[in-house]
């Protein structure tokens, strides 16, 4: 069998390279994600890479969970037979922090007596509830 180059080129002084020509990556168009905007172009679009920079997220923006009463008021028979609720006389009684939800919005209508524990919640929200009979407990639990 033949030899093949590199057996042939190991031992000698610098392998067919030159005095500098093995070091650095510029024989290979750099390092990692370098040029893929450019002469790696076709090959990073090939292979899936994200280019550029997207967008910015500021350190003090946090992204609340929110809920609409009017979700809450189709969910409450759900909610009573998953364990997630409980009745109290007349009135479903709701804890949403255990729930993960962060604030109560007034988007919908509530047709139901609600006991509805949560964080924060709006003021459509808070009168929606209370004008059906209902009570809004912000903060701990009732």
């Amino acid at each position: 069998m033949p030899k093949k180059k590199i057996k042939k080129i190991r031992g000698s002084r610098y392998c067919g390279q030159g005095v500098k020509g093995g070091r650095g990556g510029g024989s290979r168009g750099g390092r990692g994600n370098a040029g893929v905007c450019k002469h790696h172009y076709i090959k990073a679009l090939l292979e899936g890479r994200e280019m550029g920079k997207r967008g910015f997220t500021p350190p003090y923006r946090s992204e609340k969970s929110t809920m609409n009463v009017g979700e809450l008021d189709e969910l409450a028979e759900r909610l009573i037979a998953e364990g997630k609720a409980e009745r109290r006389g007349d009135a479903v009684f709701i804890d949403l922090t255990r729930l993960g939800v962060d604030k109560l919005l007034g988007g919908g209508s509530v047709r139901r007596k609600l006991i509805v524990s949560v964080p924060e919640a709006s003021e459509r929200a808070r009168a929606k509830i209370e004008r059906v009979g209902g009570e809004l407990v912000i903060g701990g639990a009732a």
